[in-house]
């Protein structure tokens, strides 16, 4: 009982918080050729902005993080050099889009989708160095509006480990449907993710296509 009241306030916190933004955002791919749409939040960490694209049944997140070349707050119009999710903030990937004289800055994307509920097991794409680009421009109505034509991530599959899920038991289960309950009202990300949460990455490996990718969002 102590355990349920202190999620309600924690979702009331949440929901205070996040849930009154009004939300005219729109974010919409084609992945591996099936439509994909939500509206979008962002999240401005320090001089990292990142634009995170939720949905529930099954839990899915699209993320994109995106710096710009001077390495300040400010998301500067123009093009964007996609590069490694795992290994983005490097002095390489600054030099590449530095010396071309075009870019703005650099951006990153993450796909994660649940495959086996109550996130048992997962699905998940990473963007590459492989030379991909991402339009970003801001328009006079407050919006920020981005589009790519085509990313290839590198994509994995996660299943939970075994000690997790036994010692873990009904907590870690009432925690991932308080995340889930969390993501659906917020539409902000809670824990859709495997990587570092008891979790272990399979063998199996493929490739996540995403496609005419468009997002607005206000600022």
């Amino acid at each position: 009982m102590k355990s349920v009241y202190a999620f309600l306030l924690l979702l009331a916190a949440t929901t205070a918080s996040f849930g009154q933004i009004a939300n005219d955002n729109r974010f919409s791919v084609q992945i591996d050729g099936k439509p994909y749409e939500t509206q979008p939040r962002r999240i401005q960490l320090g001089r990292y902005w990142w634009i995170t694209a939720n949905s529930v049944k099954p839990d899915r997140s699209i993320r994109v993080w995106l710096g710009n070349v001077d390495k300040t707050d400010v998301l500067v119009p123009g093009t964007y050099l996609i590069v490694d999710a795992d290994k983005p903030d490097t002095k390489k990937n600054w030099e590449e889009a530095l010396a071309a004289g075009t870019y703005k800055g650099i951006a990153v994307i993450k796909y994660v989708e649940e495959t086996r509920e109550p996130r048992m097991e997962y699905h998940v794409g990473k963007s590459q160095n492989n030379h991909e680009t991402m339009t970003v421009k801001q328009g006079a109505d407050g919006f920020l509006e981005a589009q790519f034509t085509s990313v290839a991530l590198a994509g994995s599959y996660w299943k939970e480990k075994a000690s997790a899920t036994v010692f873990g038991g009904l907590g870690r289960l009432t925690s991932k449907l308080e995340d889930k309950a969390i993501t659906k009202t917020t539409g902000y990300d809670s824990d859709i993710d495997p990587e570092g949460n008891g979790y272990k990455r399979q063998d199996k490996t493929d490739a996540v296509t995403l496609t005419n990718g468009k997002f607005r969002l206000k600022l």
